[in-house]
């Protein structure tokens, strides 16, 4: 009998998290590598939200907080989604947990069955097919073609409900390509869910602010107020707000599903931190005009990297509405061979290649779910995004 649970062989990690840490060790032994596969922003935590935490540690509030977080923390998230998504939640619909990821996790396992099924359009996070297994449930993923921007179509969601379907979980803008559903993109698939009221919506919304070229973001509860008794809208404090190491994230829905997410929090971390939480405070509650500047970088970023990725020879590139992520596709790599011999068949074999001949680590889209392409995160300075790119056009140039 093996120690360790059967579960964990339905699992991998996080390919983000090791194409990351395998940079990290090759910087380590003096390599020089350029990591573009951390989706974290480059820009530090705002100067208020900073001293607000201070000044919670100097009034003491370093004690346990409520499992589902602080009052104050779940009114201001009442309050930003009222005034930004015209959502009405109390604070008891809400919940805080340990980043947008503890969230999802938890509704996961206090909702899904042995063989209840979960729609996971493709390309998706690397964390959802594996947050669905661990609470054994059945990922269905859904691809979304480069043609149609990497979204699914009403009529893929419809082909893929079966009376097992439970959730749909939706991202937009996405991580991995960026693609943003329009209001009559998200239209067309709330009126396909509303001809299945077994279906319940996830909305990860964790993007919402990081968005070009006048985009206007929309969430799918906002778009058809029908479907909020079965939606639970997700986001958090970690992109826009430029806090990922703090760890808060929140999800708000129906009291019951709301409830039973606490339960599960309550049996495992409890509470994100208290200081994190009276962070969140000020940085829901205070100046956001920070918000639109960091993602004016982030699109003159985006301009450049899909520009340079277009001029690499077989790759080719879309501008994302959203997100800070570009999906290129490699499949003009495919066939040919590198400088040492060695050929590439894969998305897997093109960004071990390029990590290896040119120290640029990038996320290969098998990942995600959708060959033959990658994903290069945009989240670092405008010099370091260029002498990549250069690299990625250096490398793809000596294929032959």
């Amino acid at each position: 009998m093996s120690f360790l649970a059967a579960r964990l062989s339905l699992i991998k990690p996080s390919p983000t998290i090791a194409v990351t840490q395998k940079a990290a060790d090759l910087k380590a032994q003096g390599r020089d590598v350029i990591g573009l596969g951390a989706g974290e922003p480059d820009f530090d935590t705002p100067p208020n939200i900073k001293q607000a935490a201070k000044a919670a540690i100097d009034r003491g509030e370093s004690k346990y907080t409520a499992v589902a977080g602080t009052l104050a923390l779940r009114q201001a998230i009442a309050a930003k989604f009222k005034r930004e998504n015209g959502l009405d939640y109390t604070p008891a619909q809400i919940t805080v947990g340990c980043g947008g990821k503890q969230v999802i996790y938890n509704a996961l396992m206090a909702t899904l069955d042995p063989g209840d099924e979960v729609i996971i359009p493709a390309p998706y996070w690397v964390s959802y097919p594996d947050m669905t297994l661990l609470a054994e449930g059945v990922p269905v993923p859904v691809v979304g073609l480069e043609e149609n921007g990497f979204k699914i179509r009403p009529s893929d969601l419809e082909r893929a409900i079966t009376d097992k379907t439970k959730w749909l979980i939706l991202n937009s803008p996405s991580n991995p390509t960026g693609s943003t559903y329009s209001k009559a993109e998200l239209r067309g698939l709330a009126d396909v869910l509303l001809r299945h009221p077994q279906v319940w919506a996830m909305c990860d919304d964790i993007y919402e602010h990081i968005l070009y070229d006048g985009f206007v973001f929309h969430t799918l509860a906002q778009i058809e107020p029908k479907l909020l008794p079965r939606t639970l809208t997700i986001n958090g404090l970690a992109k826009a707000y430029a806090m990922t190491g703090w760890r808060v994230g929140y999800g708000a829905g129906p009291q019951k599903l709301i409830d039973a997410m606490n339960m599960i929090q309550s049996q495992s971390t409890t509470h994100t931190s208290s200081i994190s939480q009276a962070a969140g405070v000020e940085a829901l509650n205070g100046p956001q005009d920070f918000i639109p500047r960091n993602a004016e970088l982030f699109r003159e970023r985006r301009d450049l990297v899909v520009s340079m990725l277009n001029q690499a020879k077989g790759l080719t590139c879309q501008s994302p509405e959203g997100a800070f992520y570009v999906y290129p596709s490699c499949a003009g790599t495919l066939g040919k061979r590198t400088a040492s011999g060695s050929i590439i068949n894969s998305d897997t074999d093109f960004v071990t290649q390029l990590l290896e001949a040119e120290g640029v680590a990038v996320v290969q889209g098998a990942a995600f779910g959708l060959s033959p392409y990658f994903r290069v995160s945009y989240a670092t300075s405008t010099a370091a995004l260029t002498e990549a790119c250069e690299r990625i056009q250096r490398f793809c140039g000596s294929l032959t």
